[in-house]
């Protein structure tokens, strides 16, 4: 019996895989299998690449610096960032100070904003998902994602939320299933200057619950929040750092956030960390005082090396082309992967990350608080007989792709017809779904 305490992305009780290594794309598993690794938003750079296993290999040998000594390889890290991967922002960008988690950056962020304005309520849009420290957790809309508890008898137990939250409509932007007179972003954001009164901030992340922005969404989410005074914070830690076929998700719109929070793949899938990047104008609002905000193990020295290698290697191996590349193959055969299937009814996408949404019950009804294993976690477990790894969200019918910015175009292609593969599972459990819906309508 393991003495582990197991947790999961979804309710069901099949035990997840053993992996016992990997390399590029793929995982290697104790049963001798090799599976393509289609759900790694935390490894940009896949598994053991040569130059991240390089860099760690070289920061073991250095003291352990705590954040409140300056350390070298922070102020390298630091320098690399912004003059890499914020290269042509230096109009706005400011300072970093970096940390260990998404989540931590995000309730780091948030509670910064709070202190800033001396306002309490949050803002945020439907489907968000901001984290599960502090006030990351009050700002995850899902309902699944608490912190609390999944009861299998019934109901759910969550945590109290630590401050008022505002929730903004959501685009309803998809390349396949989008409603066909979708609201403009002006109209769909008609009260939000109401919603954002008096708000500390406006955080918005974008992949979130499958939802994915145009530049008009962005930018008028970006007007309505500077109008109420409220700081906007772009939740980078999925799509940062080069996931959206360009260093940042933001940049495909003309605003440019107050506040920019990083995780995941900065660290090149080598090592846990994130960062807080604030604008000119923070910075100087910060004059003068102390953010008193401290971790033992923020900054770490290998953190920071692998901040510098992953820098380094995105530019030398060019990944933001390939990523772009890569984005045209994908919207191309999820399309037509899409109508094949009659179980889905939503494709939405960017970059190298991708959402396929299946018939079945609301997003907003699902908690976890069921033993029953979800059609989504069927499917992803059917594609694994064709060799990839498909990602669940935590709903019962919500399924991403995220694979390493390494992937190739065949790999990609043998991935895509493993999620083909596994939503003829989807298929039969929708097909058994409409016979009862008519034999009961």
């Amino acid at each position: 019996m393991s003495r582990l305490l197991r947790t999961g992305l979804n309710a069901g009780d099949s035990a997840p895989l053993t992996v016992v290594g990997g390399e590029g794309v793929y995982f290697h598993l104790d049963d001798g299998r090799r599976l393509i690794d289609g759900s790694n938003t935390g490894g940009g750079l896949g598994h053991r690449h040569p130059a991240m296993v390089e860099a760690i290999r070289r920061a073991a040998d250095t003291p352990v610096v705590n954040e409140g000594w300056t350390w070298i390889g922070r102020e390298q890290a630091a320098d690399d960032l912004i003059g890499t991967a914020f290269k042509g922002e230096e109009n706005w960008v400011g300072a970093v100070r970096f940390c260990i988690s998404g989540s931590e950056a995000n309730d780091m962020a948030l509670s910064l904003c709070q202190a800033l304005t001396q306002r309490t309520p949050l803002a945020t849009r439907e489907r968000a998902y901001h984290g599960l420290v502090g006030l990351s957790r009050s700002m995850t809309v899902q309902p699944q994602w608490h912190g609390g508890l999944a009861v299998h008898a019934g109901g759910s137990r969550r945590p109290a939320a630590m401050a008022p939250v505002r929730i903004l409509p959501a685009p309803e932007g998809a390349i396949y299933g989008a409603p066909p007179n979708a609201a403009s972003a002006k109209e769909l954001l008609a009260g939000a200057a109401q919603t954002l009164s008096e708000t500390a901030a406006t955080i918005i992340d974008y992949t979130q619950g499958g939802i994915y922005y145009d530049g008009a969404y962005q930018d008028e989410v970006a007007g309505h929040a500077r109008q109420a005074g409220s700081i906007w914070i772009a939740d980078e830690v999925v799509t940062g750092a080069g996931r959206a076929g360009r260093w940042f998700a933001f940049q495909g719109a003309d605003s440019r956030p107050d506040i920019v929070t990083l995780g995941k793949s900065l660290g090149g899938g080598a090592a846990s960390v994130a960062a807080v990047v604030v604008s000119k104008a923070i910075v100087e609002q910060l004059k003068g005082t102390s953010w008193q905000n401290y971790g033992t193990l923020r900054g770490h020295p290998i953190s920071m090396a692998a901040v510098s290698a992953y820098l380094r290697a995105v530019v030398e191996e060019d990944i933001l082309s390939r990523v772009r590349t890569l984005e045209a193959l994908f919207a191309r055969r999820l399309l037509e992967i899409a109508r094949r299937h009659p179980s889905v009814c939503r494709v939405a996408g960017q970059g190298l990350h991708w959402t396929v949404e299946l018939h079945g019950p609301d997003w907003r009804l699902w908690s976890a608080d069921t033993t029953e294993q979800p059609i989504a976690s069927r499917v992803a477990l059917r594609a694994l007989e064709a060799g990839a790894v498909i990602g669940t969200s935590g709903e019962q019918t919500s399924l991403f792709l995220a694979p390493p910015l390494v992937i190739s175009e065949h790999e990609s292609g043998q991935l895509l017809d493993a999620l083909d593969h596994g939503l003829q599972v989807a298929d039969k459990h929708h097909e058994r779904s409409q016979r009862s819906s008519m034999r009961h309508g």
